[in-house]
């Protein structure tokens, strides 16, 4: 009789990604391949599975053992150099400048929830690829929004816990916070810290917690003027993973200050216009694109690039009425 080899499935939303284990040491046979046969077999899935959903089966090499992990993760490149969204870990990562991430935002009103999702296609009825989930909690005259990897699972004690999104009792401004430390040394927000931190999806050797990389306000608009919303981003340079063991509390660059870009006023539209290169369909004072405050080179920064975790919680600062604003 053989050994039985059982399969387990690792679920994430839409239940993507697996890996291989059994009583016996299954597992320990497929970490015995040829370092570059394992490696060749790994090149060849990466270079022909570009787009989702067949990038899972890339995920999939990495969830076989440990050893299958590094080469993959080795082989894998960032989306800064690859423009493709991979790993978690990828949503902590800056993606290309000149190719830009099209990501979409689905709102759940009766619960709250707001799913991120990664553009596929270019149409409207792309279903896309699920990247991140937020929900909204209100504790008093405050908001938060938690946010994680697991659609089902909102909590700030669950492993898929990737950080959080706070507002003033107005909402005009707000603080990002990081599940994971940007820089090594940083000390973890101490408000607001409920429940205790297990998340190791995007960075297992680095401790979890709340730390502070980014702030967001809304200018108030006094005068009741006609026009869009005004709001200024000012947000710390990221480190993930061996990068942040490496900087120390000193080293972080300067921080990327962001403004919304104005809009011109069209006589003959008598409305506000801005292009969005056909990514916008309605006319909204939520619509916002962001731009450098300052040239992106004296900033030690190339370009304004973003992660999709910050970019994500940037946009869900713009839901919901402002009373101060408009």
């Amino acid at each position: 009789m053989g050994r039985k080899v059982k399969r387990r499935r690792r679920r994430g939303k839409g239940g993507e990604g697996f890996g291989l284990g059994s009583a016996g040491g299954e597992e320990d046979r497929w970490s015995r391949l040829l370092p570059d046969l394992l490696g060749e077999i790994v090149r060849r899935l990466e270079s022909s599975e570009d787009q989702w959903p067949l990038r899972k089966n890339v995920v999939a090499c990495a969830c076989v053992c440990k050893r299958w992990r590094e080469i993959t993760q080795g082989i894998v490149r960032p989306p800064r150099e690859s423009g493709m969204i991979t790993f978690p870990s990828s949503l902590k990562q800056p993606g290309p400048r000149d190719s830009p991430l099209q990501c979409f935002i689905r709102r759940n009103r009766k619960n709250s929830t707001f799913y991120l999702y990664l553009g596929l296609t270019q149409t409207f009825m792309d279903k896309g690829k699920f990247l991140l989930a937020a929900r909204r909690y209100r504790h008093g005259a405050h908001t938060e929004y938690v946010i994680s990897l697991n659609a089902d699972n909102l909590s700030q004690g669950s492993s898929a816990y990737v950080g959080k999104l706070s507002s003033d009792f107005l909402g005009t401004k707000f603080t990002i916070c990081d599940s994971q430390p940007p820089f090594s040394g940083a000390k973890a927000s101490s408000s607001g810290v409920r429940g205790c931190f297990s998340s190791k999806r995007i960075s297992p050797q680095v401790p979890s917690g709340n730390f502070e990389i980014g702030q967001v306000s809304y200018k108030f608009n006094v005068l009741k003027s006609r026009g869009p919303r005004r709001m200024a981003c000012t947000l710390r340079r990221q480190s993930t993973g061996v990068d942040a063991e490496k900087e120390s509390p000193s080293s972080g660059a300067d921080p990327v200050v962001l403004r919304n870009k104005s809009p011109r006023w069209h006589e003959h539209l008598q409305c506000w216009c801005l292009n969005f290169h056909g990514r916008v369909t309605v006319a909204s004072v939520k619509n916002f694109q962001l731009v450098a405050a300052a040239d992106p080179a004296s900033l030690g920064v190339p370009g304004t690039m973003k992660p999709s975790f910050q970019a994500f919680a940037i946009s869900l600062t713009s839901f919901g009425t402002k009373l101060a604003c408009e």
